[in-house]
């Protein structure tokens, strides 16, 4: 089974999440999508075995073929090219590597080189395998990374994709194709109108959906509430604890300084797994 653990803010507790399931469960695949802060490492600390790097396809204009038609401006969709008096300006950062300007270049002036944009290191944690990718600094194109991360899963194993916070392309990318979404949300105002987001989000992608409530004791019980209107599965509630912030603020995972939630995290698997069985038909009755 491949599972996502999104979020819809940031700081709600879902690299705690993925990190603390991964160590509760054996044969298990673990891949931080969070490509412009990745942190499953700082709590793993796995050994890495192999680094590549990841780019894309950017434009290289040969200007002694060029007439300047501008066609392949007005064919590029993220304006990272522009024709003006006489000279092409290149935006590479705006490049999303679609190769439709060399395409429909006339002249075959435009050739694609692969700039690099960031890398992905492979590793082992104990018996956990482990993949992060890694945005260079100044990029804004983190999608292709993510992508390449997607292709290395391993359904031979249980998959835990940690995804960036929002519900943008990077999120949707990360969520697209896997069998379960974990929310991790937080009983605040702003935590339930970005679990709203996120919702919708996987909704489009079709992708069934539970939820975990951290620090579930503040705040108020609007989340329940939605939950319960949306039939959406609450499956874990964790409490407003200052060991596990502590830990945390350590890099000690839950599981290690409180051994007693492997068994609720194995609990929120089984939950996860009878979902899937179940399919779209499943009714969820609130507590």
């Amino acid at each position: 089974m491949v599972i996502s653990i999104a979020s819809g803010k940031g700081g709600t507790g879902k690299t705690t999440i993925a990190v603390n399931l991964a160590l509760s469960l054996n044969n298990i695949q673990l891949i931080d999508c969070d490509v412009e802060e990745p942190n499953c490492h700082l709590f793993l600390r796995p050994q890495i075995e192999k680094r590549f790097p990841v780019g894309i396809a950017t434009p290289e204009v040969d200007e002694s073929r060029c007439d300047y038609c501008g066609k392949c401006a007005e064919a590029c969709q993220f304006k990272a090219l522009a024709v003006i008096k006489g000279s092409v300006l290149r935006f590479s950062e705006l490049c999303h590597g679609c190769g439709a300007c060399s395409y429909i270049c006339p002249q075959d002036a435009i050739e694609e080189k692969v700039r690099e944009i960031g890398i992905i290191e492979i590793g082992k944690s104990g018996d956990i395998e482990f993949i992060h990718g890694i945005l260079n600094v100044g990029e804004a194109m983190s999608v292709p990374i993510i992508r390449k991360e997607k292709g290395l899963v391993d359904r031979t194993k249980t998959v835990i994709i940690d995804a960036s916070p929002g519900a943008s392309c990077p999120v949707v990318m990360a969520v697209e194709g896997t069998d379960f979404c974990l929310l991790v949300t937080e009983p605040t105002p702003f935590g339930l109108n970005d679990l709203k987001i996120a919702v919708e989000m996987a909704r489009e992608l079709s992708v069934p959906t539970g939820v975990v409530v951290n620090c579930a004791d503040i705040g108020d019980r609007k989340v329940w509430e939605y939950c319960t209107k949306e039939r959406i599965p609450v499956l874990m509630e964790i409490p407003w604890d200052r060991r596990i912030a502590e830990a945390y603020s350590k890099g000690i995972p839950l599981v290690e300084k409180m051994p007693e939630y492997k068994d609720k995290f194995r609990e929120l698997y089984d939950q996860m797994k009878a979902l899937v069985e179940v399919g779209p038909a499943f009714s969820y009755v609130a507590k």
